[in-house]
């Protein structure tokens, strides 16, 4: 038999686990905790679990409101403010002149935004925002920061000190977002070619309009739009003509430079003008290109073209003449000269002496059909082709009757823009072929491959000296420029107005072509609404004017340009009048 208390190490079939219960273990000693003992544990134990239940609980909140604050509210804030802000300016291309200098590019600005909800006092953070941003609209401000959103802007592009001053306040719910600013480092120098872009970034005038979709195109970023324009002939033509305005208290002006052999504008100038740095503060005055924009009649100017289709339809030769001696009058119209000569005039000596009466009895010879069809040839019928979608289509009579042709043959009862009258002189001045203007600097081959003939060499060359004999003899003298051999023709027309024209309101202007015998540019000056002055004896027409402001550009730009000045030639003045069949001695 075996001890009470002793068990064998193996009992047949039976396990371990089955003797356990009947057999404890030889030396293992249990215990059973009965009483107040065993409440006192039972209570310890289920704290420690509701505890550990509370602790696993509070970390779960914890962690889903962490994902909500870093994820889901992100998600939401990034939502709203990608709504608010539309599109904000992204990269877009720099705009440079032909020489590589530029003219408007993009630099990294700050800008203010508000998450609504999270300011906690939005009356307070108004006015303490005000402090910083003096400009800001205190209602407006006010709805913003009281607004249902997650996203609202509050001041874009700020300068890096307002930026300081808004992070100095420390104010919660307020946040900085870095965006691309349009900048044009010479300010208004070229305003109404470049124009400008909106808040974000898209073109709104001039060339940034025109070109918007290649300035902004992400494969095009890196290649800058190179125009024609020459930022130094720019600033020569800008200058000049703003110190016309101001010297005859004009209230605005125009003037272009361009290339007669291959259109390329190198300057375009409008005035008054803008800077579009800031064009909120611009206005519809400022905005308005008088270049591209403007319709005008502009008086004698359109004497070249009228005498160049003459010459070039056979309808007169250098010897016609013309009956100068008495003001002609078609049924309740008069025109006049405004310096009458009283006699018959050559048609060298209409031009020269800018004859009303001479150029509108030649219109008549030339008839309307083929002046319509000349004036259609010169681009002067429809509107302008040039990079700037500002530009205005011409004001043609309709119907076309005779007088119309008349006054249309110096300069009035048609309007068209100062670049379309510049375009059509260049050809007139180049061997007779029309070339688009251009401010894009490219391979001009085509553009002049596509040129068209509008008259032929040998009236070009005709007109060539016309124009130049009339800055030596006629009323173009004070735009002559020693060794430039400056051509050009004055003009002066009364602004058209309710029921007639206003006498004292002129539009004066001169067109002005150099070298003459091979002319590689053309000067267009406009001064609008002149008053004369004592050193013009009161006179404001183009010749006191537009003229000596003509030469006075053409002084300073020849030699950037690289127009050699040539020696005296005192035997031009001869030489031309014998050509043009005129008395030698005046």
């Amino acid at each position: 038999m075996t001890e009470p208390g002793n068990v064998p190490l193996h009992t047949h079939d039976q396990d371990d686990r089955q003797l356990a219960p009947q057999y404890p273990l030889r030396g293992v000693r249990r215990f059973r905790i009965e009483g107040a003992g065993k409440e006192h544990m039972e209570v310890a134990r289920n704290r420690t679990i509701v505890a550990v239940l509370l602790f696993v609980c509070c970390t779960f909140a914890l962690g889903i409101r962490l994902i909500d604050l870093g994820l889901v509210e992100r998600v939401a804030e990034t939502a709203s403010r990608g709504d608010r802000r539309g599109a904000v300016l992204a990269a877009r291309a720099d705009i440079v002149d032909r020489n590589g200098v530029v003219l408007a590019t993009n630099l990294t600005t700050a800008s203010l935004y508000a998450d609504p909800k999270r300011v906690l006092d939005p009356e307070e953070a108004a006015d303490r925002l005000l402090l910083a941003l003096p400009s800001l609209n205190r209602a407006d401000l006010l709805n913003k920061l009281r607004a249902d959103n997650r996203f609202v802007w509050i001041k874009r592009n700020l300068t890096p000190e307002e930026q300081y001053r808004v992070n100095s306040l420390g104010i919660p719910g307020l946040g900085f977002e870095n965006e691309d600013r349009r900048v044009y480092p010479h300010g208004r120098l070229a305003a109404h070619v470049l124009g400008f872009v909106d808040i974000d970034g898209q073109g709104l005038a001039g060339i940034e309009r025109f070109y918007n979709s290649r300035l902004a195109n992400p494969g095009d970023v890196h290649e800058p739009l190179k125009l024609a324009l020459d930022l130094r002939v720019q600033h020569v033509l800008h200058e000049e003509l703003s110190h016309a305005v101001e010297t005859f208290s004009a209230i605005g002006g125009a003037g272009i430079v361009l290339d007669v052999n291959n259109g390329e504008v190198l300057g375009l100038v409008s005035l008054p003008d803008f800077d579009p740095n800031e064009p909120g503060s611009a206005n519809t005055e400022t905005l308005f290109n008088r270049v591209v924009q403007g319709v005008y009649e502009l008086g004698s100017g359109m004497k070249v073209l009228t005498v160049a289709m003459a010459l070039d339809s056979g309808a007169a030769t250098v010897t016609s003449s013309y009956d100068a001696t008495q003001p002609l009058r078609v049924a309740r119209f008069t025109i006049n000269d405004y310096h009458p000569e009283k006699r018959w005039l050559s048609l060298p000596e209409v031009f020269m002496v800018s004859s009303n009466i001479g150029t509108a009895r030649m219109a008549i010879d030339i008839g309307t059909e083929t002046q319509r069809r000349y004036l259609a040839d010169f681009g002067l019928l429809e509107k302008p082709r040039i990079e700037l979608r500002e530009a205005a289509s011409p004001l043609v009579p309709n119907p076309w009757r005779e007088i119309n042709t008349m006054t249309i043959g110096f300069g009035h009862g048609i309007a068209v823009t100062p670049l379309q009258l510049v375009t059509s002189i260049a050809a007139v001045a180049n061997g007779g072929r029309l070339i688009p203007a251009t401010l894009v600097k490219d391979d001009d081959a085509a553009r002049i491959a596509a040129a068209k003939q509008v008259i032929s060499p040998k009236t070009s060359d005709i007109m060539r000296k016309l124009l130049r004999i009339t800055v030596i003899s006629g009323t173009g003298g004070k735009a002559d420029v020693p060794g430039y051999e400056v051509g050009g023709k004055t003009g002066s027309a009364e602004k058209a107005s309710a029921g007639g024209y206003r006498r004292k309101a002129l539009l004066s202007s001169f067109i002005a072509v150099f070298p003459s015998d091979a002319p590689r540019y053309a000067v267009f000056i406009i001064v609008d609404e002149p008053k004369g002055t004592r050193e013009t004896y009161g006179f404001a027409t183009g010749g006191w004017t537009a003229a000596p402001t003509a030469g006075a550009v053409i002084r300073r730009i020849g030699p950037m340009l690289g127009v050699a000045p040539r020696p005296a030639d005192e035997d031009q003045k001869a030489r031309l009048r014998h050509a043009l069949l005129l008395p030698v001695s005046e």
